[in-house]
């Protein structure tokens, strides 16, 4: 299955099972001043798993696109992505873990068709500290799931992260985690202030014994590590207690908020580590590697990053977001910088964001017609900001490669002279410096920052004269 089946299965199978499907909410939330874009399904629908009645009831389901710029540095990897899509279904106080397990088992081993030999979970390992006990709940349903498909479920361990990078997994199934399998708003169960709801989750991994464990990430790999052989590709949370002055209590509604990732599944699917070469991204690596005439196996990082950077640039445009150089915009801003300077890398030199819009458009019209229906005026907004960075692109790289033929060390003067004069937001300078093995002094975050205030001061005090003298 490509990821638009995918996507398509998953939406007709939870209507199946009696959920509402709801459209996606914009990148950038309306209603919430406290983050600056949709990073997850459940963020729009928070206020009904903390209690607010739905009208469109119960049973949920929905594809909502997210955009978590925090990930921005991890692109260029085999799974990191900016933008994303979510597949989520929400019980608001309706079935629960006996419920939602058994349907995420469904949809991944019967409709998608993973294998379930290579499918593993992980799930709470309790906190007898607050007396929550351990998921054996979960762990009991996992182990009924696998053991009629045949799988070997008997190892069941309890594993810290520390120990999981000691000793591995040990082949364990079904692993117990602590605070890696809790949720709530504010962290572990310590943090988290009184009135707040929390719950037990239950991550699935896929496994994928072609890649080699990277030991970076720990000597051997377990679900929970980042070594590469397994991939979470979605989670099952359980909201169940609220914290109280005396410790945690039932909720009296339970409620289940279940997100998955479609790019990791779609890769799944395909037994593929590398999310880049499914249906939704690869058809936009292969338009890079015709513009530039090289190839994706010799250039994977900038492909990537070209990828995934343009992606995410359509949607915050067709959401109604312009470059610019605060919040949202910057964000933007930076995306699309990163990709044409990455592009120049690659020789692509003009008109790669008027090229790759209409592929990326092409990939989503059927599930997100708006993208096909704005195409024209993302192309116009991107555009704009692709001529306008193209015109000191050069010469910014210039000055950069200026200050490491003199074999100075770049400090936040410099830094603020590539962003005011060259327009290259301060992470992409800092970014190119290490490429080019310029070092950067200890406090140039500092020195940028006072180079920032005074240009901020004269700002203010240019503004003030000039109302003065009116």
């Amino acid at each position: 299955m490509d990821a638009n089946e995918i996507r398509s299965a998953y939406l007709s199978l939870m209507q199946e099972r009696g959920h509402a499907l709801i459209n996606r909410a914009p990148l950038v939330p309306k209603d919430d001043p406290t983050t600056l874009f949709t990073g997850s399904g459940m963020q729009p629908l928070l206020r009904y798993l903390l209690g607010a009645e739905h009208p469109d009831g119960n049973r949920l389901a929905d594809s909502q696109t997210c955009l978590r710029s925090q990930d921005i540095e991890e692109v260029g990897d085999n799974r990191h992505t900016t933008f994303f899509e979510m597949l989520g279904n929400w019980s608001l106080g309706d079935y629960f873990k006996s419920e939602q397990i058994p349907l995420f088992w469904h949809f991944l081993t019967e409709v998608v068709g993973l294998d379930p030999n290579r499918i593993y979970v992980t799930v709470f390992s309790g906190d007898p500290e607050h007396g929550i006990p351990r998921d054996d709940e979960s762990a009991d349903i996992w182990t009924e799931l696998f053991t009629k498909a045949g799988v070997s479920s008997d190892r069941v361990v309890l594993l810290t992260e520390e120990q999981g990078n000691e000793q591995g997994n040990q082949g364990a199934r079904i692993a117990y985690y602590s605070d890696k399998n809790w949720w709530s708003r504010s962290g572990g169960p310590d943090t988290m202030p009184v009135g707040d709801p929390g719950g037990p989750d239950s991550e699935v991994f896929y496994y994928f014994p072609q890649v080699e464990h990277d030991t970076a990430f720990g000597k051997y790999p377990h679900q929970n590590s980042d070594g590469g052989q397994y991939m979470e590709i979605g989670n099952s949370v359980f909201m169940q207690y609220c914290k109280t002055d005396d410790g945690f209590a039932l909720l009296p509604k339970q409620n289940v908020d279940y997100g998955g990732g479609l790019e990791r599944i779609a890769a799944a699917s395909i037994d593929s580590p590398d999310v880049y070469r499914i249906s939704l991204l690869w058809p936009i690596v292969q338009k890079i590697e015709e513009l530039s005439g090289v190839s994706y196996d010799d250039n994977t990082v900038a492909m990537r990053v070209i990828a995934d950077h343009i992606r995410g640039a359509v949607f915050l445009a067709v959401d109604g977001v312009v470059p610019s150089n605060k919040e949202q915009g910057y964000v933007m801003r930076r995306l699309v910088r990163r990709a044409i300077r990455f592009a120049h890398q690659l020789g692509v030199q003009q008109n790669l964001l008027t090229e790759l819009v209409p592929v990326v458009a092409g990939l989503y019209a059927e599930a997100y017609p708006e993208v096909a229906d704005r195409r024209d005026v993302v192309i116009a907004v991107l555009e704009k900001e692709e001529r306008a960075f193209r015109r000191t692109l050069g010469k910014g790289l210039r000055e950069l490669k200026r200050l490491g033929k003199t074999g100075d060390t770049v400090n936040g003067d410099d830094l603020f002279k590539l962003y005011d004069t060259f327009g290259f937001p301060v992470e992409l300078s800092t970014e190119e410096a290490v490429n080019r093995e310029l070092p950067l002094t200890e406090n140039w975050r500092a020195e940028f920052d006072a180079a920032i205030e005074v240009q901020r001061q004269r700002s203010q005090a240019s503004t003030k004269l000039g109302a003065g003298t009116a």
